[in-house]
């Protein structure tokens, strides 16, 4: 049988289940997390996103000890902005948008220092990273296929912003029949409002995309999850 273990989360018991689990961290990137990049250009608190950091640190040291597949993603585009819609880039302050200069390079560029993930959360050899053009993890990338191949049917997911990057995820992977517990100290977003009420939405009805649990919670099942005899 299958090792299981439930968390304690909202609305109900999650369940945690052993070679079925992964654990996401979505676009945990210096340009949206650091002073001076990005974010911070378009007049964000970035210390609301830098919070995450230490507890989600935390969860990816338990989540790899554990055996659990990890997937990073970032957001970004190609150098020559092809892959970025018209829309999106007329978005944003007048004087910063994608592809301009920034303090850590060309802003949301694959390759610039900006577009990559904080150090205290870098991966490691053998984890997945998913370079994403849109919000959603799932939208023009190989996550899809990379989970599906794995057999994964449980996602963990982290990473910034909660109303954003987090929900549209959350949502697309809801809607691939993909059980998902979200984070709660371990997705930031710049706005404290938007925290609330974006990790309220995930678990209104019953559920209706998922699971809300802390990092408190998650962290000894993962544990547990090691010892239990196949």
């Amino acid at each position: 049988m299958t090792p299981r273990i439930d968390v304690p989360a909202e609305p109900s018991p999650f369940p945690i289940v052993a070679g079925k689990t992964a654990l996401i961290l979505i676009d945990m990137q210096r340009d949206f997390l650091l002073p001076g990049g990005f974010g911070e250009s378009l007049g964000n608190d970035v210390s609301q996103l830098l919070k995450v950091v230490p507890p989600l640190a935390t969860l990816l040291a338990a989540a790899r000890a554990a055996g659990v597949m990890v997937v990073h993603t970032r957001e970004g585009h190609q150098p020559d902005l092809s892959d970025c819609p018209p829309a999106k880039l007329s978005r944003g302050a007048p004087s910063k948008r994608i592809g301009d200069p920034g303090r850590y390079g060309r802003i949301l560029i694959r390759g610039e220092y900006g577009h990559d993930i904080v150090d205290e959360l870098a991966p490691i050899d053998g984890e997945i990273v998913i370079d994403k053009p849109g919000k959603g993890a799932f939208y023009a990338t190989e996550l899809s296929t990379v989970l599906t191949e794995a057999g994964i049917t449980q996602l963990l997911i982290t990473g910034v912003t909660t109303e954003v990057c987090v929900h549209t995820t959350t949502r697309e992977a809801n809607d691939r029949g993909y059980e998902c517990l979200v984070v709660s100290d371990c997705v930031g977003s710049y706005f404290p409002e938007f925290q609330r009420i974006g990790l309220e939405m995930v678990k209104a009805q019953g559920g209706i995309f998922g699971w809300v649990a802390a990092s408190a919670a998650v962290i000894p099942a993962l544990s547990h999850l090691t010892t239990i005899p196949t």
